[in-house]
């Protein structure tokens, strides 16, 4: 059995849980925050979460670890077979992580826990670089009905999990609602959310999050 190390209201963390979930994969969650201490170190060298508990050893990096993860269980897939479609959907991973997530995690702080505000050049910079991610998504996207094409991919779980927080971070500090720049974007991010594992992820941070909000604060402070 896998060990998932990690926290329910981390999007990361949820990622892989949700493609173990849909591979129907057998794993326990460990608790664990990213931190520096010893213990935490042993099994991720940054200190990070997630983290996979495997057989042979701990894996870290969230794109890493699912790889893995469809390397050892291609079934039920997350990619498709032929390699030009699946470096296609690894392309629009690592831009909605890279171009997306990213600068939108730069003012998390600020929007999603109420912390200090985002120094100004960084926030013209996630301001900058949101504008251009979603529009590299709207490029990129071919929503029938999944973000590419007719089969859920991991494109899918990034997008689920990274574009309703960059649209928060947009929308509160910049006035943009720069999702439906994406045609098809929120009605597929409802459907996303409204598949059965999904839900389950939801529940889970819904009791995890007033317990972050608690950890986080302290530290963000203004």
């Amino acid at each position: 059995m896998y060990k998932l190390y990690g926290f329910a209201s981390s999007n990361y963390f949820n990622m892989v849980k949700l493609a173990l979930l849909e591979k129907r994969l057998p794993f326990e969650v460990m608790p664990l925050h990213g931190c520096q201490n010893p213990e935490t170190l042993a099994i991720s060298a940054r200190g990070k979460v997630p983290v996979l508990g495997t057989p042979n050893g701990f894996i870290s990096e969230t794109d890493v670890i699912l790889r893995y993860i469809e390397d050892t269980h291609p079934q039920p897939a997350l990619l498709p077979i032929d390699p030009f479609e699946r470096a296609q959907i690894w392309t629009t991973v690592k831009e909605i992580e890279l171009y997306i997530e990213l600068p939108a995690r730069l003012c998390y702080v600020e929007v999603l826990f109420a912390g200090r505000a985002t120094p100004e050049a960084l926030k013209a910079k996630a301001r900058r670089d949101l504008i251009k991610g979603f529009a590299a998504l709207a490029r990129r996207a071919r929503i029938a009905p999944y973000l590419s094409g007719n089969e859920f991919t991991l494109a899918d779980i990034y997008f689920m999990y990274s574009v309703d927080l960059a649209q928060q971070v947009a929308q509160q500090l910049f006035g943009l609602n720069l999702i439906d720049e994406v045609m098809g974007a929120r009605q597929l991010l409802a459907q996303l959310n409204d598949r059965p594992n999904a839900r389950i992820i939801a529940a889970d941070r819904e009791v995890d999050y007033p317990l972050f909000l608690e950890r986080v604060r302290p530290a963000g402070a203004a």
